[in-house]
């Protein structure tokens, strides 16, 4: 039973990565490709291989220090998707389009804040207006409650005013 499992380990050891599975070549445990572009990823490799073709990436991993391959490999794959997409800018179309929607999201943003300064202003100008009205004197008394001027999500509903003027039947 030992030697099924020994084998089965050689098996997983001998299979070929992405990068030699699309290369149809034989991939060794010296593949520079194997750790960056596992069986499963072929997908991946493809896109690399289209764009910048397999010894130009062999040669840029190599380039890179050891530590940062790997991070080096994924931007080569998003950089590579971005080029299929947009031939013409790439990854760097892709981060126009952030920062410009960036900016009209910041110029939404100004707008609403400005509105609602406004929208405050006036709930101001409203509420000095109703405190200095009254009815049957003129302008002087106050006929909104303290309560009434405070924002409308914190109205007081349960033991405030509201509650306490409502007589309930006997």
């Amino acid at each position: 039973m030992a030697f099924h499992a020994d084998e089965a380990k050689t098996t997983m050891q001998h299979q070929p990565c992405a990068a030699c599975r699309m290369l149809r070549r034989r991939c060794d445990s010296k593949c520079e490709l194997a750790l960056y572009f596992p069986t499963g990823e072929v997908e991946n490799f493809a896109v690399v291989h289209r764009v910048f073709g397999a010894r130009n990436v062999v040669k840029r991993i190599q380039t890179v220090e050891e530590a940062k391959r790997g991070d080096a490999v994924k931007s080569m794959v998003y950089e590579a998707t971005a080029r299929l997409r947009d031939p013409v800018y790439g990854s760097a179309g892709v981060i126009y389009e952030l920062q410009k929607m960036i900016e009209e999201l910041k110029a939404q943003l100004d707008s609403i804040k400005t509105r609602m300064s406004e929208m405050r202003e006036e709930k101001e100008q409203l509420l000095s207006i109703g405190n200095n009205y009254d009815p049957l004197f003129g302008i002087s008394g106050t006929i909104f409650d303290s309560a009434m001027a405070s924002d409308p999500f914190e109205f007081p509903v349960e033991g405030g005013w509201l509650c306490s003027n409502i007589s309930t039947p006997s």
